[in-house]
């Protein structure tokens, strides 16, 4: 058991667990087996399934929520669905977040596997709870009365919009993780499945080997890191290596998880037509090509975790018409559990974004040559990958003590270089 903790993310083994049950719906559902009302019946016993056996009890916390945004989306008028929606699902996931803190702080307790399972869903449940309450805020989704003098109750339509929207929220493929989507295309990709051919075994099995090499990449090189030294031990330009190494465990783990998740995605027939490259998947977090070449912190972070990029963009950025990064940034560390990691390393992020559009704009016009893109090329990769290995450390390990060793270290050299450029670009401006 060891072992495979060691190798799988910690919310990994249950969706391994629960790729035959997503097999067995796409099969179903492809091949006109089962009608569209059950089809979210088994995606929404599946996922209750799934987080009584994951979280234990916990699952408590995570079905609260799911009913009271159902009466809430009733009870609360369209035009003020959203704020509300966003503001209740908040608070409880910040209560929940304390709650943790008390018990890993102040009691001083080891949170355990179904905690850390129970919270991560959690926040998943967030994304869709407030995704769902902008669709109607926007009109895309419109909420059916519900007739309560009505005999046949459960064949009306305020019924089966209930049904569809519980299915939505606790849906088994992505419950503990995986790509976020909004109610509209859930809804369309259950109606419309056994429209196409079911995903071959192919595709699935290419993703979850891909995954499994990076987890075993991710084991040789933890079995280095604990040969050579921690960041706790190291010394100069030594401790710039073991921040880059350690950083990469947390990435080699998020992009194997992240692909587990789409292949999971496939296993149940969750696709969409794409004209140009035929049959793709709908979401796509693990872009693992463009987040180890980029020489830009932007497009790094608009393409790490692409789907919850978006949902910020929608729910944050897009809205708010004065210091919109910041803003966003904040929120993303409120999100995560605002832990001191959090808070430090979400919002140097923001900095750093914004002192990387002013460097490349800057240094734009002065690559007339091969040879000077080349270098400059080079020289932004390497400053991009020491960047995002700081900001990883700092938020992944979430504690005063790792902030300190980073900031006293050479480590803290390259985030404050983009830090002093950008103020030497805000003083020409003025």
């Amino acid at each position: 058991m060891d072992y495979l903790q060691l190798t799988f993310h910690p919310a990994g083994l249950y969706q391994l667990a629960a790729f035959p049950w997503a097999f067995l719906y796409g099969y179903l559902s492809s091949f006109g087996h089962l009608p569209i009302i059950p089809r979210f019946i088994y995606l929404l016993f599946g996922g209750i399934v799934l987080s009584c056996v994951s979280m234990g009890p916990y699952s408590v916390i995570i079905f609260i929520p799911v009913l009271a945004s159902i009466v809430l989306f009733h009870i609360i008028s369209w035009q003020s669905i959203h704020w509300w929606a966003l503001a209740l699902q908040m608070a409880w996931q910040t209560a929940c977040h304390l709650w943790l803190l008390y018990k890993e702080y102040y009691l001083q307790e080891e949170i355990t596997l179904r905690l850390f399972v129970m919270i991560s869903a959690l926040m998943l449940l967030t994304q869709k709870i407030t995704t769902l309450a902008m669709d109607i805020d926007e009109r895309k989704v419109k909420i059916i009365p519900v007739d309560g003098g009505m005999k046949n109750w459960f064949f009306s339509g305020s019924a089966q919009q209930i049904l569809m929207f519980l299915s939505y929220l606790l849906f088994f493929p992505a419950l503990l993780g995986g790509p976020l989507c909004s109610f509209v295309e859930f809804h369309n990709q259950v109606s419309e499945s056994h429209r196409r051919n079911y995903p071959c075994f192919k595709q699935v099995t290419k993703g979850c080997l891909f995954a499994l090499i990076l987890q075993t990449l991710r084991i040789l090189v933890s079995i280095n890191i604990s040969s050579q030294m921690s960041l706790l031990s190291c010394r100069h330009l030594n401790c710039v290596y073991t921040m880059w190494t350690t950083a990469l465990l947390f990435k080699l783990s998020y992009y194997s998880h992240w692909l587990l998740d789409e292949s999971l995605f496939r296993a149940a027939g969750f696709l969409k037509e794409n004209q140009v490259d035929g049959f793709q998947a709908t979401f796509y977090d693990a872009d693992i090509w463009t987040l180890e070449t980029t020489h830009k912190i932007s497009v790094f972070t608009r393409t790490w975790n692409k789907s919850t990029a978006n949902w910020l963009r929608r729910l944050i950025f897009e809205k708010c018409k004065v210091g919109s990064l910041l803003i966003t940034f904040a929120f993303s560390a409120w999100w995560h559990g605002l832990y001191p990691g959090h808070v430090f390393g979400f919002l140097c992020w923001a900095l750093l974004v914004k002192a990387d559009y002013r460097i490349h704009k800057y240094f734009n016009p002065c690559q007339q040559s091969w040879c000077r893109r080349l270098l400059y090329r080079i020289f932004t990769w390497l400053q991009t990958q020491l960047i995002v290995a700081f900001l990883i450390m700092a938020i992944e390990m979430r504690g005063f003590k790792m902030i300190w060793l980073l900031c006293s270290s050479y480590n803290c050299f390259f985030p404050i270089l983009y830090c002093l450029s950008l103020i030497s670009f805000i003083k020409r401006k003025t």
